[in-house]
């Protein structure tokens, strides 16, 4: 398709290009915004909040309706812009949108972007980078050169599928697809995976089933979301900050205590995982024990085939199914980037300076590409600022040199302390990472002078291609 330039409006002149509307790319957009730095944001759907708008048109949304955030309210929110009291301790997906939208018409965010509008090629050119844009409804391609591109679109909209040999009689979905229980009342009900959107659904579907079975490879710790009325991660915080012990530590203690709510998950069928509880991603629940306990959910180990209308497991086991959900993860992709210039490689951090900037594109960045043990919006919040400081002249990147070390202490860091799987890929310890951070920035404001002056603003050049 040629392309051809276009009126680009009122958001003319940004030197920054922000490309997605959700959490990261709100939140960038306003740190840079306010430190004077010419931004403007891509999103492929018709407004903002990303995941957390529930069919979202952007198709990108893998929001269920009975979606709950898994961190707590008191620990999740935007320093400047705290959650209301009122809301629950563990606020809807819908009662988060509403609170991204207060946020986005707060700071006028939403005049800083251009909806219905999708990437489709980010390319290096000279100092910065070509973006290739087309209406989502379809229509013309342009073309803008900006300085920096700061990838915000998330990483939760490429469905991991597992390769299970066989071919299987009835209907399967990965979770990233699945909307409500609905459609699988009265049937036979198989969820692959034991992370938190894999329980979620089994307990959402086995309300109406006939049968929910649970299966997993290597299980997981489960927890559960309230320790003596107070949320999980609430408690977690303060072992780790009264007590100051490591985050091994205090998982470990956290453990104990989690215990003594339902006692140990192997008498409800859930096998202990051989990895210690610090080495992964706890799956927290405060109902699929009790929905082991009553039957209603049914652990399975891993499926060895899929027979037509049965399932094989690896303990000799087989169960007639009508369904399949498969909450098997990610794969971490970027479609408008060519692989040569950046990607992500199963199980191998990727080469981000801070987890922010491209080693071998130092003019590419990305915010929220990470998974912390904990909300993610504060690591957000602190990546933003960070990211306004560097593009505002306030802040310099090291030597290449310097940023590769860094990235290589913290591969090793991930390869140490967490399994050896594709989901600890982006894996970062929040209290280090935000420490390092809020560091670099504690650096810049002793040595510089309120007032400084910020580097100016390149133009955008629109291009017409032949």
């Amino acid at each position: 398709m040629a392309e051809t330039a276009v009126s680009r409006g009122e958001t003319a002149g940004a030197d920054v290009c922000v490309i997605g509307a959700g959490v990261s790319g709100l939140t960038a957009i306003k740190a840079l915004a306010e430190a004077g730095v010419a931004v403007e944001g891509v999103e492929r759907g018709s407004d903002i909040g990303g995941m957390w708008r529930y069919e979202n048109d952007s198709g990108t949304s893998s929001a269920y309706r009975s979606l709950h955030i898994d961190s707590s309210r008191q620990s999740l929110a935007w320093p400047d812009f705290p959650l209301a009291e009122s809301l629950p301790d563990y606020p809807s997906h819908g009662q988060m949108l509403a609170h991204f939208e207060r946020y986005a018409d707060r700071f006028a965010l939403r005049d800083r972007i251009r909806f219905g509008t999708t990437v489709v090629a980010v390319t290096p050119a000279g100092e910065g980078f070509d973006v290739t844009t087309e209406p989502t409804a379809g229509g013309p391609r342009t073309t803008t050169h900006y300085r920096t591109v700061i990838v915000a679109n998330g990483h939760l909209s490429d469905p991991r599928m597992p390769d299970f040999p066989g071919t299987f009689d009835g209907t399967v979905t990965h979770s990233h697809h699945y909307r409500t229980a609905g459609p699988y009342a009265g049937k036979r009900v198989l969820v692959v995976g034991i992370g938190n959107s894999a329980v979620d659904i089994a307990v959402d579907v086995a309300k109406s089933a006939e049968a929910t079975l649970l299966s997993t490879r290597r299980s997981a710790w489960i927890m559960p979301k309230y320790v003596g009325g107070i949320p999980t991660d609430r408690v977690l915080g303060a072992l780790i900050r009264r007590f100051r012990l490591p985050v091994p530590v205090a998982r470990s203690v956290f453990a104990r205590l989690a215990r003594l709510t339902y006692g140990r998950q192997e008498r409800f069928g859930v096998p202990l995982p051989e990895h210690p509880v610090w080495r992964e991603h706890a799956t927290l629940s405060q109902d699929l024990l009790p929905y082991l306990g009553h039957g209603w959910i049914r652990m399975k180990p891993n499926v060895s085939r899929l027979e037509g209308g049965e399932i094989a497991f690896v303990d000799g086991t087989r169960e007639k199914v009508d369904a399949i959900v498969y909450a098997t993860g990610y794969r971490t992709t970027f479609p408008f980037l060519d692989h040569a210039v950046f990607a992500v490689g199963e199980g191998v951090p990727p080469a981000l300076y801070r987890r922010i900037v491209s080693t071998s594109h130092p003019n590419l960045m990305f915010a929220g590409l990470l998974q912390p043990i904990g909300p993610t919006i504060p690591l957000v919040e602190v990546q933003a600022r960070w990211m306004a400081a560097l593009l505002s002249g306030r802040l310099s990147l090291p030597a290449p040199a310097e940023m590769t070390a860094e990235v290589e202490r913290h591969r090793h860091s991930v390869a140490k302390s967490y399994l050896n799987a594709a989901r600890y890929t982006l894996e970062v310890d929040a209290r280090e990472y935000a420490g390092a951070l809020n560091a670099d920035l504690a650096r810049v404001a002793s040595a510089q002078p309120a007032g400084a002056a910020t580097r100016p603003a390149a133009q955008p050049i629109e291009k017409t291609a032949t």
